[in-house]
């Protein structure tokens, strides 16, 4: 059975709220007791709550003090370097997803240049109705498939010269003949 997306709101309903907490709680816990077992690491967490008169420490309250004196002892630029506020996180986030939409934006443009070009072909001309920035990026998408076009050519010519029988054309003359 699998699980149904849980809506991050908050609980209004109190015995909920305490046993979603006390649930969680466990879990973070077990997370970091994971964490530095599996990855040799110093670890600790401080979880305040209105439900206990004491924060909960783990591992234990010597342990903790050790892993943030260890961290208060690091320079400065050390201790903020991974660290990141709501605000930088999210202008970082905004960033990668305006850089993900221009990426998607000139993807669908080299796509739709690629359409006119082959309907272009098939005899369906629709030049009259593209702006000059839409012809300036046909010609791009075209050059780059004559590009691809002239690429494959020389392969296939050069795989024919390599070839100890290279395969004569429709004339009897090589496939690599020019007519010069």
């Amino acid at each position: 059975m699998t699980r149904k997306k849980v809506k991050l709101t908050y609980i209004t309903n109190d015995s909920a709220r305490k046993a979603t907490f006390k649930k969680r709680k466990m879990g973070l816990m077990k997370k970091v007791r994971e964490l530095t077992t599996l990855c040799d690491i110093d670890a600790c967490a401080i979880i305040y709550s209105p439900y206990d008169s004491q924060p909960e420490v783990w591992p234990s309250l010597l342990g903790a003090h050790r892993v943030l004196t260890q961290f208060k002892t690091m320079p400065e630029m050390d201790q903020n370097k991974k660290m990141v506020n709501q605000e930088i996180f999210l202008r970082q986030r905004i960033n990668k997803a305006q850089e993900q939409l221009k990426k998607q934006k000139k993807d669908n443009r080299e796509k739709e240049m690629a359409r006119v070009m082959f309907q272009s072909l098939t005899g369906k001309s629709c030049f009259q109705e593209l702006t000059m920035s839409d012809l300036t990026d046909l010609n791009w998408v075209i050059d780059q498939h004559l590009k691809e076009i002239q690429l494959r050519m020389k392969n296939i010519n050069n795989k024919a010269m390599e070839s100890p029988n290279h395969v004569q054309g429709a004339q009897g003359l090589p496939a690599s003949y020019k007519g010069e």
